[in-house]
């Protein structure tokens, strides 16, 4: 072989074995550097600053030996670092808030930061998003809204009072224009089915279930509860049942009497929480959409109020479609009968319901009551009474048998001008829920009256 090409090849094979060497050199010295920088930044930096404060207040320190496991269900997170679904945090050791294009963030010592919940830093309250960014405004969590200031603080001053719209003797020919509306808002309500009327429209329950609304039982055909026996009432409820578990796989998770008539053995005998109503807008009566948005708009709306309206009559739904979004720019929040139950610290009980007004709860007229607590608190405080009657617009006293105060001495008789009686009866047939019920008088069906 060539002298000159054995000298060439040697060369190459020397070129390449030294190539190969520095190469491994290389990764040797970038593997040096990364744990080093891994130990710097994760271990000798959090230590430093744990030593000495790191410029952050003793109480941050603090802050930062709380555990990640906790009951609180609105409770934030520790989440650790994932690395390019957090590229604008990872580079960034330094306990404490830090901000970047997508807000801000808080770091702790132990490399993490506070996500999915509320968090106490520095004797403050913040809100922390799924990612880990601050919030401000209103924040939902379960049925309770609250309320953080543009600089991150919760203020449990701000209050957004709950409203429970509830819909009797459906499902009709009309209730899905009002699911619509309650699902372009994001609003719930509570609908008292009647089990006839859902063998005739059972996809309706369905759709409330989805939209998160509540499915309710208002008896089978509207019978007066307390003029037959408790079996014949078991099954009013148990064949309503059945239709619903038929329509939406569900029964109903609540209850009202026709009338609102019913007492304990009847509660009991149904074994549903049973529920009233604090605002009745007549809207069997008026017949009109006008007169309807106005009973509700010009009502006694106290933050706690339980609504009554029939879903059956268009002039009510053509009435609702308008003060669902109106109530809502009011800042009410529309929400089902259990969940102000349970945003006011109430567990239902196998009794009657009227309200959840603060001053109702305070006095121990709500069963189940567990106390006060920051979510439960009243948005204004002036509730009036709790016996559930409203006050006419007129200064008369409204009372809910149906008879007033006109102010001369003379009660109504539920007369019309024209001569005409009211009996309770709708022009269709049907009856009216707010027949002869008073409010000073509730049998709540644990002791109460």
């Amino acid at each position: 072989m060539d002298k000159r090409v054995l000298r060439e090849r040697m060369r190459r094979k020397k070129r390449q074995m030294m190539i190969r060497r520095y190469t491994r050199l290389g990764l040797y010295v970038v593997g040096l550097i990364l744990a080093i920088v891994f130990v710097v930044r994760g271990i000798i930096i959090p230590v430093a600053h744990r030593v000495t404060g790191g410029g952050n207040t003793e109480k941050t320190v603090e802050a930062q030996a709380q555990t990640e496991q906790t009951t609180d269900p609105n409770a934030a997170v520790r989440q650790p670092l994932k690395g390019k679904s957090d590229t604008d945090k990872i580079g960034t050791m330094t306990v404490g808030w830090h901000e970047d294009s997508n807000g801000k963030w808080y770091q702790n010592a132990d490399g993490t930061y506070y996500a999915g919940g509320f968090q106490e830093i520095d004797g403050q309250t913040y809100a922390f998003d799924s990612n880990g960014y601050l919030q401000t405004g209103w924040v939902t969590k379960g049925v309770n809204d609250y309320f953080f200031k543009d600089d991150g603080t919760y203020d449990p001053s701000q209050k957004r009072p709950m409203l429970a719209l509830t819909f009797d003797d459906g499902p009709g020919q009309y209730t899905e224009e009002l699911l619509d509306c309650l699902e372009e808002n994001n609003a719930h309500a509570t609908f008292f089915m009647l089990g006839n009327n859902v063998s005739e429209y059972p996809d309706a329950p369905k759709r409330m279930l989805e939209l998160g609304c509540e499915i309710g039982s208002h008896s089978w055909d509207h019978t007066q509860l307390t003029t037959i026996d408790l079996d014949a009432v078991a099954k009013q409820f148990s064949d309503t049942d059945d239709a619903l578990i038929q329509a939406c796989g569900q029964a109903a998770s609540v209850a009202r009497a026709p009338y609102g008539d019913g007492n304990s053995d009847i509660y009991n005998t149904v074994n549903k929480p049973f529920f009233m109503w604090s605002l009745d807008t007549e809207d069997w009566k008026l017949m009109d959409a006008d007169a309807d948005y106005s009973a509700v708009m010009n009502g006694d709306l106290t933050d706690g109020s339980i609504i009554l309206m029939h879903d059956i009559h268009e002039p009510s739904v053509k009435a609702a479609l308008r003060l669902i979004p109106d109530l809502i720019a009011k800042g009410y929040k529309l929400v089902t009968v259990s969940e102000m139950a349970e945003a006011k610290s109430v567990t239902l009980q196998n009794a009657c319901y009227v309200d959840f007004w603060q001053s109702t709860l305070d006095s121990g007229q709500v069963p189940g009551y567990q106390g006060g607590s920051d979510a439960a608190a009243s948005a204004d405080g002036t509730d009036g009474t709790s016996d559930a009657s409203t006050d006419s617009s007129d200064g008369s006293e409204d009372y809910s048998d149906g008879s007033s105060d006109s102010g001369d001495g003379s009660t109504d008789d539920s007369s019309y001008d024209d001569g005409s009686y009211d009996d309770g009866s709708y022009d269709d047939g049907s009856d009216d829920d707010s027949g002869d019920y008073s409010d000073d008088n509730v049998d709540y069906g644990d002791g109460y009256e």
